[in-house]
């Protein structure tokens, strides 16, 4: 891991109107954890809509930071102690701004809770030599190289590795598929190629009739390699995948398993996908806005009461630090201070777009979150019919035999007693192969019928944003004219950790002049 020393000299006060004063004084630290953790905006319960202030009591600051090459034997990397999902969001959301960053933006583009956004960015700029800013109003900006994700890669090993074992797990997923589709022609063949050697010995028990009751030996060989079965796999699936990324055609063996257990959640991580709906919406729309207007993407029984009752929104304001606010006419409306105020320039305040216009501008934000339906499998009718098929032959063939191994007088050697004794695991299979997706097609029914009852809600509430009532229009208005969005431009930062001694000793007389004028106009 980088070491980092770092010496500050300068001890910034951030002031308010309402005369509360807290001052931050960061001395020596020896992780860079340390140093992302001494530069926090400070929270001030009460505060909102004052103006923050900082000045500088001492017109001298000195930050050396300096990062050795490679990994340091026995460090820690921050960024490995973050789970995979939140890393990867964090960084897609990094880029997406540009490399310049503050916690509302990754949190809404990422759908991530403040906290763990906070904790993701800290711990990537540790590691990526990456550099804070602090704006005049206290806000943090976390600003990292272009190259970032290539010196996080060279540093963790957990980075580097997790390719391999994302494409093992894959590998071990298409193996368990294949498997259960080459037991099933397995247990053909040995169903039926046990009913064929006990019709043939007794056929030629028949013939040694006369030679006594004495036990036999079918005569057949049949020798059996596990590694036989896999003949007819295809090395080149995951090439082929690739080509066919956008195809949901599938081989044979694995249309059987697909017949019997399904394709999965077709919803797996679609409440990521849901959390960067909300997110995206409050951040475009100035970081105020009505419950009914996150209602189309929330879980709702039903329209009936929605006004009255707005307790489902509550999980938005845990997530993002929201709190309620009423407006001049008594309604409530929710501000999400942490979003509203951006490194990037992307987008704006259209406070006048309400109703249709509001759904039409919003046109990269999906109007309502839809839940995908489960489907039963994604074989054709022809390969489900040859699935079934094969199926019921099976089962037949089990019959069979069970009743052919019920009927032997002597006992079996051989290849027959291989057969007798695996013969409960057969009929297992058998039985199961038809049992598990009766089961499977009433659970994904009731399923269906839930999703279909949630989406329809959340339409119906995207609707009536789409031609609201007066009542309404006015709300949504109100929450328009409350929306305030912030772009913290480089003009508006006061100290960065990435300037080295002389430029910091330089530029501290003209940053105390500054606050001094600001601090004189009050």
């Amino acid at each position: 891991m980088a070491c980092i020393s770092t010496c500050f000299t300068v001890i910034p006060k951030f002031r308010l109107h309402s005369h509360s004063t807290i001052s931050l004084k960061s001395s020596t630290l020896a992780k860079p954890s340390n140093l992302l953790h001494a530069i926090q905006k400070p929270n001030f319960p009460g505060t909102s809509g004052r103006v923050l202030e900082a000045r500088v009591s001492v017109p001298v600051v000195r930050a050396t930071v300096d990062f050795t090459q490679g990994i340091r034997p026995g460090g820690a990397v921050e960024s490995d102690k973050l789970p995979s999902d939140v890393r990867k969001r964090t960084m897609d959301a990094v880029d997406a701004c540009g490399g310049r960053v503050t916690i509302g933006d990754v949190a809404s583009r990422a759908g991530l809770k403040l906290d763990e956004a906070q904790k993701a960015l800290q711990a990537l700029a540790a590691d990526t030599r990456g550099f804070l800013e602090v704006a005049q109003e206290g806000d943090i900006l976390y600003v990292f190289p272009k190259d970032y994700r290539s010196k996080l890669a060279a540093k963790s090993f957990r980075i580097k590795v997790e390719p391999l074992v994302d494409k093992a797990k894959a590998t071990a997923e298409y193996l368990i598929r294949v498997s259960f589709g080459t037991a099933l022609i397995a247990s053909i063949v040995l169903v039926y190629t046990a009913i064929i050697a006990l019709v043939s010995s007794r056929s030629d028990e028949d013939n040694r009739g006369r030679r006594g009751g004495r036990s036999y030996d079918s005569g057949f060989t049949f020798y059996f390699s596990p590694t036989d079965l896999f003949w007819y796999w295809d090395p080149y699936y995951y090439r082929r995948r690739r080509i066919q990324a956008d195809s949901d055609k599938m081989n044979f063996i694995e249309s059987i398993f697909s017949f019997v257990f399904g394709d999965g959640d077709p919803n797996q991580g679609i409440e990521e996908e849901r959390w960067k709906l909300i997110g995206k919406y409050i951040a475009s729309n100035g970081g105020v806005v009505t419950a009914e207007e996150l209602a189309p993407y929330l879980d709702i029984d039903s329209m009936e009461g929605l006004t009255n009752d707005e307790s489902y929104i509550l999980p938005v304001l845990l997530r993002f630090d929201g709190q309620p606010e009423i407006d001049e006419e008594g309604n409530i409306l929710y501000r999400f201070p942490s979003l509203q105020r951006t490194a990037s320039s992307q987008g704006g305040k259209r406070k006048e777009y309400v109703g249709k216009r509001l759904a039409d501008w919003v046109g990269g934000i999906e109007k309502f979150f839809k839940e995908k339906k489960w489907q039963f499998s994604k074989t054709s009718t022809s390969e489900s019919a040859m699935v079934i098929g094969l199926g019921g032959l099976n089962l037949f063939g089990v019959i069979i035999l069970g009743t052919m191994l019920k009927d032997l007088a002597v006992a079996p050697s051989g290849f027959i007693r291989f057969v007798a004794d695996i013969f409960p695991l057969l009929q297992i299979y058998a039985g199961s192969f038809f049992a598990i997706p009766l089961v499977r097609w009433f659970f994904i029914q009731k399923k269906n019928t839930e999703i279909e009852k949630r989406n329809k809600v959340r339409q119906q509430c995207a609707r009536a944003l789409e031609l609201p009532d007066l009542s309404l229009r006015r709300k949504l208005l109100s929450a328009r004219d409350m929306a305030q969005r912030t772009v913290i431009g480089q003009d508006q930062i006061v100290y960065t950790t990435d300037k080295d001694l002389i430029e910091q000793d330089y530029e501290a007389r003209d940053w105390d002049k500054r606050f001094r004028e600001i601090e004189t106009s009050d």
